[in-house]
């Protein structure tokens, strides 16, 4: 009886959050509009399969987000809207070659891609929110471009370049694409990580970074503005130092790929 209570009164706001975004939310056959609000430090997520994502700071606390869908199954795709405890997600959902649909829409770190091969329509999202917001991006074939952000950032793309700029810190990743990174504040507890395969990696770091690096590479090298400790491990293509004090943990790997590691005051 309990559990079931529990359940109830969790989706309650789940619900309202879900129902004030459909009042705002049109989705006309190629084009999608939302706009709406969230709580300080919830979570706006957007999952992509073929497109770009873009995303900047609104001068205001309202959120717009907004889909363009080109190609030939521009009318079959549709934008899902999933609130949660955390947030909001917008997916992508592509018409599957067989049957069913790519995937269906979560929060979180899960999303399919799969059963959409040949499918060429592309979605491209463009998403303003307010500084207080976090921010998440998963892209298959597309870049990933977040800038002016003012709180933590995770981006990632399977072929696609990520560029993020932040207020906060962010956590990195592609597979065939290169990596930008501006971020304003080191204050991040555990380990942060950037990775990618194939392209290269450009840091820019807070002046009071203090952090123990490690850095993995197959074919590139480091090169940091930063004055670096070595201790253990040190190689052209392998290292593990100490930035200042050291302490939380920044974990940069490559295959085919430099890092450049740069200070913000330079």
């Amino acid at each position: 009886m309990f559990g079931r209570t529990h359940r109830s009164l969790w989706l309650i706001p789940a619900i309202a959050l879900l129902l004030s975004g459909y009042l705002v939310a049109q989705d006309q056959g190629r084009e999608f509009h939302w706009s709406g609000t969230l709580a300080a430090e919830k979570i706006v997520e957007i999952k992509n399969i073929n497109g770009t994502i873009a995303a900047d700071a609104a001068s205001g606390d309202q959120i717009e987000v907004t889909a363009v869908k080109s190609g030939p199954d521009a009318d079959k795709v549709k934008i899902e809207v999933v609130p949660s405890a955390e947030g909001i997600t917008f997916c992508a959902i592509y018409p599957g070659v067989l049957f069913g649909t790519s995937g269906s829409c979560e929060p979180g770190g899960h999303w399919h891609s799969s059963n959409i091969r040949g499918n060429n329509t592309k979605v491209d999202f463009t998403v303003h929110l307010p500084e207080n917001l976090r921010f998440t991006a998963q892209n298959v074939n597309g870049s990933v471009k977040a800038e002016g952000l003012g709180r933590f950032v995770h981006a990632s793309s399977v072929n696609g370049s990520v560029r993020v700029s932040t207020k906060s810190f962010a956590e990195l990743s592609s597979v065939n694409g290169s990596i930008q990174g501006r971020m304003g504040r080191a204050d991040w507890s555990g380990t942060l990580k950037i990775a990618t395969v194939n392209g290269s990696v450009d840091l820019t770091m807070p002046s009071t970074l203090s952090a123990d690096v490690k850095f993995h590479s197959v074919n590139g090298r480091l090169n940091s503005d930063f004055p670096l400790t070595v201790s253990g491990t040190f190689g052209e293509r392998r290292m593990d130092g100490k930035i200042g004090n050291g302490g939380r943990e920044l974990v940069i790997d490559t295959v085919n790929g430099s890092v450049s590691l740069h200070h913000d005051s330079l």
